[in-house]
């Protein structure tokens, strides 16, 4: 597998669909805990490989979410898997990853923790509230930056936002039955997501945006 330089690679930005795709782990410490928990969140089949896992993944492997192989990682253990994660300390075990990766599919997502030059893709750092998830990359070339603009950008969208958002689903359903009018109906859904809306649900909270998009919505009625 062919890799260009980190300082050459531009990223194209993609949320993958996963559910019931193979993903196979080779680690099962606390980085690569992180990562499986992120795979199962998005409906992944995954696979760890690992003599030891961290009490967590031990709980999830308990419950039926992971299958575990409890060895170091060997030839032929990729097979069949849509996306790989190499998140072990030891360096030559990933690089041996990387290869049969290669050797198997160029096409294979294969990403190793601290290796950037050998991924042909990158985890970018996350903000999860309901609906909404916001993906922050610097292309590898801090991931401490990314994670300082994930904290700035978590206080800024708060829980508050995926009450909203949920409402917001249920309405947009409601309105596209009810309000016949297209050019109506998107007027309606501009205002919901308005900065003053925004600045109503940051200052006030969910429940008095719910009712002021309730009375826009009474509105559009009339």
């Amino acid at each position: 597998m062919q890799k260009k330089s980190l300082a050459s690679e531009v990223y194209y930005p993609a949320f993958l669909n996963l559910k019931g795709k193979r993903a196979v782990v080779i680690g099962g410490g606390k980085v690569a805990e992180r990562k499986i928990l992120a795979l199962l969140r998005a409906g992944a089949d995954v696979t760890v490989i690992s003599p030891k896992l961290t009490k967590r993944l031990e709980k999830e492997k308990a419950e039926g979410r992971i299958r575990h192989i409890p060895r170091e990682y060997r030839r032929g253990d990729l097979k069949g898997a849509f996306l790989v994660i190499a998140a072990t300390s030891y360096p030559e075990i990933n690089t041996k990853v990387v290869r049969e990766a290669g050797v198997i599919c160029e096409s294979l997502l294969l990403n190793v923790v601290d290796m950037p030059s050998q991924c042909n893709f990158i985890v970018p750092s996350i903000v999860r509230r309901g609906p909404l998830t916001i993906a922050i990359s610097t292309s590898g070339t801090s991931p401490a930056m990314a994670r300082a603009i994930r904290r700035d950008l978590e206080k800024l969208y708060g829980p508050e936002f995926a009450n909203y958002l949920k409402l917001l689903g249920k309405i947009r359903k409601k309105a596209i039955k009810e309000v016949p009018d297209k050019k109506k109906r998107a007027e309606f859904f501009k205002s919901l997501a308005s900065e003053e809306m925004m600045e109503i649900l940051r200052n006030h909270g969910f429940k008095e945006t719910s009712r002021a998009a309730e009375d826009l919505y009474r509105g559009i009625q009339i």
